[in-house]
């Protein structure tokens, strides 16, 4: 019995690994904001297979960033604690295999984007890739400080290709929400530095929370939570956004600025504070924030 279930649950564990590969939980947060952007540029529910054709070909997309990213840092990743269950570390998927995957998700993505939604989202969709892996990955992570600024407009891609997907341009609200999901990055991202500093040092990875000091770090992020919290705030002239969506921008903003502050009072004080906590809430902002992007259009008032 036992040596039946034995290529079964191979299968299965080589799929995991491929999954792992794509990074889901960076890809579930990426495509968090796709279908909100979706709303927005409808106004009211966009037709469900295109807003189904748009996940997958953004889910697609993201997950090809992600296997780059993979093979790419695959020798950082072997230093660092955190990344030490990749697939590639722990060989369950080879170099090449993980390279030729990626490179197929890739175009796949941008062939389906074209073909079930329209030109402009695909072009996204491949720039989205270019920037996570080029500049990002290869020219950025291991050079700057600032890599996670510049790096982290990959990420907000995810906006710019829904709302092509519904209108076949871009218009001001998709770049203010663009604009928001760019600040939000390195308050989001920063916080996980200061938590994992001796693994990125390790690899040799100039992250802020490894070059600077707490005070600093906890500074940048209060000032790129003010930015995207009043940055956010531009969607009500710019979009016409209603109540619903200003409560939630002004009491979710205030919860994420109290967390930073709250990060920056630990590290005057010389303490280390609770760095994953604002990691999480950011997470919880934004996540509150796109809901109410979501609901706002689709309400009479």
């Amino acid at each position: 019995m036992a040596e039946s279930k034995t290529p079964g649950i191979g299968a299965r564990r080589t799929i995991a690994a491929y999954v792992a590969l794509t990074k889901p939980r960076v890809m579930e947060l990426l495509l968090v904001v796709t279908v909100p952007a979706m709303i927005l540029a409808e106004r009211g529910l966009p037709n469900l297979w295109l807003v189904l054709a748009t996940l997958i070909g953004g889910a697609a997309s993201a997950g090809s960033a992600g296997a780059f990213n993979c093979y790419i840092d695959r020798e950082a990743d072997r230093l660092m604690k955190r990344t030490e269950n990749r697939p590639l570390v722990t060989g369950e998927i080879s170099d090449r295999n993980a390279l030729i995957f990626a490179w197929v998700l890739g175009a796949v993505s941008i062939a389906w984007l074209w073909i079930t939604t329209n030109w402009l989202a695909a072009l996204l969709g491949f720039a989205a890739i270019f920037t996570y892996v080029v500049v990002y990955t290869i020219w950025l992570k291991g050079r700057s400080e600032q890599n996670i600024i510049w790096g982290g407009i990959a990420g907000c891609f995810p906006v710019l290709i829904g709302w092509a997907a519904v209108t076949g341009g871009l218009d001001w609200p998709a770049w203010v929400f663009f604009l928001v999901i760019f600040l939000w990055t390195p308050a989001h991202y920063w916080p996980l530095s200061m938590r994992y500093r001796e693994d990125y040092a390790a690899a040799g990875v100039p992250m802020l929370g490894v070059v600077r000091g707490r005070t600093t770090v906890g500074l940048q992020v209060i000032l790129y939570a003010w930015a995207t919290v009043v940055s956010s705030l531009l969607l009500i002239p710019v979009a016409g956004m209603g109540w619903v969506y200003i409560v939630a921008a002004v009491v979710s903003g205030a919860y994420f600025i109290v967390e930073a502050h709250r990060l920056y009072s630990h590290a005057i004080r010389g303490r280390e504070g609770s760095p994953m906590r604002v990691f999480h809430g950011s997470i919880t902002y934004l996540s509150v924030l796109s809901l109410a992007i979501a609901i706002d259009p689709l309400l009479p008032f």
